[in-house]
């Protein structure tokens, strides 16, 4: 499903992963109980789509300080989902194999946030 157009968001690299990364929290999210979605799992799903919702902010926005303030609060969500999910894991709702596998992707989701970042051209200083 395409929601932009040409040279759009749907093209980058970083924002791609970000949906993926929310399509992978939903499996995490949809099997936790009732009590879970309500507080940890629904901490942890919006962390994780706010991602990508501060990626397309940014994208939107036309002066490259205004670009990069929603850039940085995609980073900084992408801490918190980090957070979620590890308490997720330790408290035995992740099993292993997709605490790990979560953790890979917005570990490289993170790489591609940082290059995408540094690729606007905000100077050092800022």
């Amino acid at each position: 499903m395409r929601i932009v157009s040409e040279k759009s968001l749907g093209n980058l690299l970083v924002y791609q992963s970000a949906l993926n990364l929310s399509d992978m929290a939903w499996q995490i999210y949809t099997p936790l109980s009732k009590e879970l979605k309500f507080g940890m799992g629904g901490q942890f799903i919006r962390a994780v789509d706010s991602i990508g919702a501060n990626i397309a902010e940014g994208y939107g926005r036309f002066h490259f300080r205004d670009k990069i303030k929603f850039y940085y609060n995609a980073r900084g969500s992408l801490w918190e989902a980090k957070h979620w999910l590890l308490l997720l894991h330790k408290r035995g709702f992740v099993n292993k194999e997709n605490f790990e596998l979560f953790l890979s992707r917005i570990n490289l989701a993170g790489k591609q946030l940082n290059g995408f970042i540094a690729s606007t051209g905000v100077p050092n200083d800022q």
